[in-house]
């Protein structure tokens, strides 16, 4: 086999399992991979002996008969999962040095079911971002590059200051860097406003924002705890499906997770989605709208249709309120979470005359700018005088944002189409260092998800003029996320195997 990370994770299961690849063939090819593409800076955090132990241990396993679902597979997991003894930093300043003593139930049961760590992956910080540039480390590089650039253009970049190469999108840019750049087979993200689906669009790979509560939140740092939700980006659709199958299930040290058997979504993928109803939103079709974003919207309602799919006019009235409701609920609840780190018990200290003082100190070196900027404005809309004009009001647009999709759920329809992002990715440094809202804006299509707590899936749906990525969304029903398969299964056959981009970095 000429290169093992060419394969998918269907493809590599299947090789691992028929015994024509081993686990620790296939983890040494990945490692070669990320060490050729350090200049993306995708991972933060390599860990090459543990991933090689783990691989013979997987091999071992496949070797008795005893392969769990992952069995040998190598995976990146997003720096907002703690690793146990492995960094886990959230890329913050303020959590500098920290590496838990316990497990988040998600990657425990990513290595419960055989899967590989490579590494911890980049993000923006605290997952407050939309391209990945707030990391204490540093931005990531997409490995796509901007249109009528060379490969060595690319690498002077990578050499400088990244400056003028195409964000991977946010939070979760070094999941979908590294998934895309093929330096893991999947990776581990997380969806607070977008933060899965945005960069997967951007990247030409699919990701899914589960229904809030179908994975554990246990040993995720948290940003907005209402809002955020673990999942997948991984190649394809079918991937997705299978990672996560393996990161979903109840968890009793979460309250909010669902307690109910996990589907076997894989089994999704192929099934005919005749007389599906999918509802087309009119509020999706904003004023100045990129034009080739609404005829991939058109063309991907055709896939569906062509498919037998039943297509219907629906509405969304209160869509339009979700973006500012968004930015006041979910920096109230970072305020409230990122108040533990303090300088006190773990992370970064900064020595104070007194423990104001050291607070002071310690918060102001360990946050940048993005996070001091939300929390901020969450202690402003908590505070006493604004927390009923700010706050109330913002939650009780999030209740009026979930009914409407309740009610059009309730007339029958199965699915929603709409599109993932405003436009293709744009260029590291070109956005938000002056006015942030302009950053804010790139949530436009995915927050009203996470304010409904339903499940997204970004698909990747064809490239723009410029041969850039670009991305449709579906939404489903609470815990229907075997439609969203099936229906991201047919766009995804119907545009064609996304065609990856060819090693310019290394």
């Amino acid at each position: 086999m000429t290169d093992p990370t060419a394969l998918t994770l269907a493809e590599a299961r299947d090789a691992l399992v028929a015994r024509k690849l081993s686990s620790l063939e296939l983890t040494q090819a990945y490692l070669g991979a990320m060490e050729r593409a350090r200049g993306l800076n995708a991972y933060i955090v390599e860990t090459p002996d543990q991933a090689l132990d783990m691989a013979r241990a997987s091999d071992a396993r496949i070797g008795k008969g005893e392969a769990g679902a992952l069995e040998g597979l190598p995976i990146g997991v997003k720096d907002l999962y703690a690793t146990k003894g492995v960094h886990t930093q959230a890329c913050s300043h303020v959590l500098d040095g920290f590496k838990p003593t316990y497990e988040s139930t998600v990657t425990a049961q990513l290595w419960r079911d055989g899967a590989v760590m490579l590494g911890k992956l980049n993000m923006d910080e605290f997952a407050m971002g939309s391209s990945n540039e707030t990391s204490y480390y540093g931005p990531v590089a997409s490995p796509w590059l901007p249109p009528n650039w060379s490969a060595a253009q690319g690498r002077a970049a990578l050499a400088a200051d990244k400056r003028g190469l195409l964000v991977p999108g946010g939070s979760s840019g070094g999941s979908a860097s590294a998934v895309s750049a093929r330096l893991c087979l999947a990776a581990t993200a997380s969806d607070t406003g977008g933060s899965i689906r945005q960069p997967a669009a951007f990247t030409g790979t699919c990701g899914i924002k589960p229904t809030y509560g179908r994975c554990s939140r246990y040993g995720m740092v948290a940003f907005a705890s209402s809002l955020d939700q673990a999942g997948p980006i991984a190649r394809n659709v079918r991937d997705a499906a299978i990672m996560l199958r393996s990161m979903a299930g109840h968890d009793p040290k979460d309250s909010t997770c669902y307690d109910a058997p996990v589907p076997d979504y894989e089994a999704a993928i192929g099934r005919s989605i005749k007389g599906f109803k999918i509802g087309v939103p009119r509020e999706y079709r904003l004023d100045g709208m990129n034009p080739e974003i609404e005829k991939l919207w058109g063309q991907g309602v055709e896939w569906l249709r062509a498919a037998g799919a039943d297509i219907v006019d629906i509405s969304l009235p209160n869509t339009r309120h979700a973006l500012p409701a968004y930015y006041i609920v979910a920096p109230a609840e970072a305020s409230s979470n990122l108040a533990r780190y303090d300088g006190v018990r773990y992370g970064l200290r900064e020595p104070g005359n007194d423990i104001a003082e050291l607070y002071e100190k310690t918060r102001a070196a360990g946050f940048g700018a993005e996070v001091r900027r939300r929390v901020m404005i969450g202690t402003y809309v908590l505070s006493a005088g604004y927390y009923d004009a700010y706050y109330v009001r913002a939650q009780k647009i999030r209740t009026l944002i979930k009914r409407d999709f309740e009610t059009v759920f309730a007339d029958g329809v199965d699915a929603i189409l709409t599109p993932a992002t405003p436009s293709a990715a744009f260029g590291i440094g070109e956005k938000g260092s002056a006015d942030p809202v302009e950053m804010y804006l790139n949530d436009v299509f995915t927050v009203t998800v996470n304010m409904a707590g339903l499940p997204g899936l970004v698909a990747p749906a064809g490239l723009s003029a410029e041969g850039l990525p670009l991305g449709l969304q579906l939404i489903g029903r609470p815990f229907d996320e075997g439609t969203l398969f099936s229906l991201g299964a047919v766009m995804e056959q119907s545009a064609g195997r996304m065609s990856l981009p060819q090693p310019w970095w290394g």
